[in-house]
């Protein structure tokens, strides 16, 4: 994933990621531009897709949620699958979507999530967390099982009741904008994030949606001193970044980003 300049000039792929499999269940997390195209290249198959998720009503979130519903549920022909967005996705809330027609939310089975709501699929608990972002139904999302949480901040600023929503986590997955400690309103920098990831002590840190200014500075040397300053291992994710979960969970399962 990418900001709106990187979305714009592609200078990173914007499709969002993909977790395979988790408790069997094969799940396209805010798929972005490209989102279709790249699942095909990186040899996924979108027909395999058991739910879709949107965190919020941002174009390089949101833009190919529609295909992947098609893909997942047979080109619209099947009730297959899930959704679960955020209200200003899924309903719209004032002037923030929404972002899914009414055709594409026929098929699969539909949950609105705001924060601090959560809904089980199968053995998997996904809770909504907390944002401060521009769409103000923003959320995360933070997948638990019984002895695995993989949580992810989507697009969210910095604020101390952050680490609160992401406790628990064993992978830690955000949005990092900007390197250092540059500003931007409702995105974290890497020294923000090198905060939350010594607040929250995943086993694994990982920066996604980097901004124009960290793609063309030197995104992986952020990551290395989060590493030094923390002891936790964080990595700044690349394209077709391939994560194997296994190493924090006893079944495997696999973490694909583009």
């Amino acid at each position: 994933m990418a900001d709106a300049f990187a979305t714009i000039t592609q200078k990173r792929m914007t499709g969002g990621f993909r977790i395979d499999d988790i408790d069997g269940q094969k799940i396209h997390v805010d798929p972005g531009p490209g989102a279709l195209v790249r699942t095909y290249q990186f040899g996924l198959n979108p027909l395999k897709l058991s739910g879709v998720m949107v965190s919020h009503s941002h174009t390089d979130h949101y833009s190919d949620a529609e295909v992947l519903i098609e893909a997942m549920t047979g080109g619209m022909t099947r009730n297959k699958g899930f959704l679960i967005g955020s209200r200003s996705v899924v309903e719209g809330y004032k002037s923030w979507g929404p972002c899914i027609s009414k055709y594409h939310l026929k098929k699969p089975q539909v949950t609105v999530l705001e924060a601090g709501g959560y809904k089980k699929i199968g053995k998997i608990k996904i809770t909504a967390t907390r944002t401060v972002h521009g769409d103000p139904k923003a959320v995360g999302f933070k997948f638990q099982l019984s002895d695995f949480t993989l949580s992810y901040t989507s697009d969210t600023a910095y604020f101390e009741e952050l680490q609160n929503e992401h406790k628990g986590a064993d992978v830690l997955l955000a949005s990092v904008i900007r390197p250092g400690d540059e500003k931007i309103r409702g995105h974290m920098s890497a020294n923000e994030f090198g905060k939350l990831v010594g607040e929250v002590s995943p086993k694994l840190a990982i920066m996604t949606h980097l901004g124009m200014k960290l793609i063309t500075g030197n995104p992986d040397q952020e990551a290395e001193n989060i590493t030094k300053k923390t002891g936790i291992k964080t990595i700044a994710a690349s394209d077709g970044l391939t994560i194997n979960l296994d190493d924090f969970r006893p079944k495997q399962q696999t973490l694909d980003e583009f």
